[in-house]
This record gives structure tokens, sequence and C-alpha cells, in this order.
């Protein structure tokens, strides 16, 4: 285990638009507003057709190839993810959420784009004083966190 110390820093809650995507427009703010790292809280609904990642096809050390899931209608959604800076020195959302529709759930990575059905509420607190940052893996192309 590695672990890097931080403070918070500012509170922001943002109500996201019908359309808005998860996880650029939470970067886009970031970015905007000088946000290196933070927790982040959704909170929400997410149109149908959203994309949830929901595991590797293969549990390997290889590069895993991603399983995508499109959501089949209107969804409640609810998630929570860090953001951090990227090689590049951009704010990069890792986020994980769940999807509910009647009796089915589907629990995944937002980032190939969750679209907000009218209602999505975030809170990102902001953390100050980390040397946390993503960094590329070469055996597995994810962005992993560094500390």
């Amino acid at each position: 285990m590695k672990y890097s110390e931080a403070n918070l820093g500012r509170i922001f809650v943002l109500r996201l638009e019908h359309g808005d995507t998860i996880p650029s427009t939470i970067e886009d703010f970031a970015k905007d507003q000088g946000i290196r790292s933070a927790l982040v809280y959704f909170l929400g609904g997410a149109e149908k057709g959203s994309k949830a990642v929901v595991g590797p096809e293969k549990g390997s050390n290889e590069k895993p190839i991603p399983m995508i899931t499109y959501l089949s209608g209107v969804s409640e959604a609810v998630g929570f993810g860090t953001l951090f800076l990227n090689q590049e020195d951009c704010p990069k959302l890792h986020m994980h959420a769940s999807f509910g529709r009647e009796q089915s759930t589907i629990t995944g990575c937002t980032r190939e784009g969750v679209t907000i059905w009218h209602i999505g509420e975030v809170v990102m607190l902001e953390l100050l004083n980390t040397s946390a940052h993503r960094k590329i893996n070469t055996q597995n192309g994810f962005e992993l966190l560094e500390v």
C-alpha cells in the first residue's frame, strides 16, 4: 500500500442539466475551476443508452478488453469517484455508479459516457496538498493512481 495525505479545500455543489455527460462535464468543470484532485459524489437520473463499463472480458494481467453495457431505459443512478490530474495535467474522473430500473441494477464505471436524464446532482470535495496523480500503466493501459 502507498498513500498520500491531503487537506480539504473548496466544496462545490453542481446541478447537471438534461443531456450533460459524465465524465466530461465534471472534468471540464474541474479544469475551469483549477481543481487538481477531488472526491466526487453523484445522484440523479441516467438516460437510456448511457454506457457503463461492467468489467473486463477476461480477468488476466494482459490489457483488458472492456465489457460495455448500454442502459435499456431511463435509470435511477448513484455514484462515487475520485478526480486526479493525469500525465497531461488534465483532471481525470474515475467514477463507479449503480443504475437501477425496476428490479434490475447495473453497476459499472462511467468512463464511456453517462448522459443525465433531467436530474444530476454532484458534490465535489476538493483535495489539496496531495502528490496523488494518474499515470498510464503500460502493462494494462489503465490510468492508475500514483502516490
